[in-house]
């Protein structure tokens, strides 16, 4: 399949852009189909392990302190291109840790509770939709802007099997909304792009896979306690 053809010469015809029958779905993997656990609890979780046992009000602190410490300016500049690196990721996100004191002593286990699937629930509907998909015999991707490995976060919630393969930015030196990244998945998947449902929550990022004809669907924005995702409206607009 000539991906970098179809980036290259554009789709331009009023036959390449004809809606053709969805063969394959790519999903977003943050804010998609995983949600973190909260701020809270990730703190909770990690000070327990380490022998501090955090009052309400002390967690309510470093919650508040945690979000605020993105505006700083050495932490907004060490996310740059974060997601083209695990080194880069690791250090991006000590930066930001570090940078609330209650927590430096924290960073380095604090990040690494943040990066395993411990930290990481699927959405309620992230199950089902998955499997119907399969039992139809629908294949599925997960593209993702990502620094560390998350075929292991679906291993550990048994959710491995339901992806056909995985299109991560930090394997493959290119982030979203770059088709590249889109157009590998398809070619592993063996798909053409205009018979491709991506399925995100970023406009700017998930909608990159359109340069290749590819359509997308934009979950709408969640709170951090929603459970489920929306995500059988996919099924339907997968539908024959």
């Amino acid at each position: 399949m000539r991906i970098a053809g179809i980036v290259a010469r554009g789709l331009s015809t009023p036959t390449d852009i004809e809606p053709q029958p969805v063969k394959a779905v790519l999903f977003d993997f943050s804010g998609t189909l995983f949600h973190t656990i909260d701020d809270a609890e990730w703190i909770r979780a990690v000070a327990q392990e380490h022998g501090a046992d955090l009052d309400d009000e002390t967690v309510a602190r470093l919650v508040a302190e945690l979000e605020a410490a993105w505006a700083l300016r050495e932490v907004a500049r060490a996310q740059h291109a974060r997601d083209l690196s695990t080194e880069v990721h690791r250090a991006a996100g000590l930066a930001w840790i570090r940078a609330v004191e209650g927590l430096a002593p924290l960073a380095e286990p604090m990040y690494d509770y943040l990066t395993s699937p411990r930290c990481w629930v699927p959405y309620d509907d992230t199950r089902p939709v998955l499997e119907e998909l399969h039992r139809r015999g629908l294949p599925v991707a997960v593209v993702s802007d990502i620094a560390w490995d998350i075929r292991e976060t679906f291993e550990y919630h048994r959710l491995r099997e339901l992806v056909d393969v995985f299109a991560l930015s930090y394997e493959h030196g290119a982030t979203k909304p770059d088709p590249r990244l889109f157009g590998y998945a398809c070619e592993e998947l063996g798909v053409d792009p205009r018979q491709v449902l991506v399925v995100g929550d970023t406009p700017g990022s998930d909608g990159g896979g359109a340069a290749l004809g590819m359509r997308a669907y934009i979950l709408p924005a969640t709170g951090a306690t929603a459970r489920r995702r929306g995500l059988d409206a996919v099924l339907r607009l997968v539908e024959d």
